[in-house]
């Protein structure tokens, strides 16, 4: 695909053969376009979901999907929000082209991330975009990340689709404590959320 910038970017796409209406915008941990989530397009697809995972690194790796040698590190921190949001924002724009499958579109459209992509997942909800749904797994709502962009508890007034946060309940990283300064933040601001 290519990006707001003209920067261009791996992309990988699952149409349903029985397409329900709905379709979601996959954004992958800090592997990228790795081959979990082409995995997981495909299984979308396959309950009548259209899917499209998108890969975060065309900037800086060049084209094509992550292998498990793909070494990700130098990577992530030379992405920002910016060009994240720019990225996300041609995905969902793909998604509702009528060019997406034989002249139809999804109507209902999702994010849904994990890790990296779960923190995108939740700001996904800033742009404007008009989502039916933020489903983050694991995506960090505090503090600083690796590549500047800012922390989903800090902007939940500008949130405008509900979420559904799926967290880890051994994670020693987002704690107890991490959820609930989110919830709370959710809350002051008056999204809808589940977690």
């Amino acid at each position: 695909l290519t990006s707001e910038d003209g920067a261009r970017f791996s992309a990988f796409r699952a149409v349903a053969a029985a397409p329900t209406g709905a379709g979601i915008l996959i954004l992958p941990d800090v592997r990228g376009l790795h081959a979990y989530y082409e995995e997981l397009a495909l299984r979308h697809a396959e309950h009548g979901i259209d899917a499209l995972a998108i890969d975060y690194f065309g900037r800086t790796a060049g084209l094509g999907s992550r292998g498990p040698d793909f070494d990700y590190a130098p990577h992530v921190p030379q992405t920002t929000w910016a060009t994240l949001g720019a990225d996300i924002r041609t995905g969902i724009a793909t998604l509702r082209s009528p060019d997406w499958a034989d002249g139809r579109a999804p109507r209902s459209l999702f994010t849904t991330g994990f890790c990296m992509g779960g923190r995108l997942t939740f700001l996904s909800g800033t742009l404007g975009l008009g989502l039916a749904g933020l489903i983050g797994f694991y995506g960090w709502p505090t503090g600083p990340s690796r590549n500047g962009t800012p922390a989903p508890a800090d902007v939940a007034s500008a949130i405008a689709s509900p979420i559904l946060a799926i967290w880890g309940g051994a994670d020693q990283g987002i704690t107890q404590a991490v959820v609930e300064t989110f919830e709370a933040a959710l809350t002051a601001a008056a999204r809808d959320y589940r977690s």
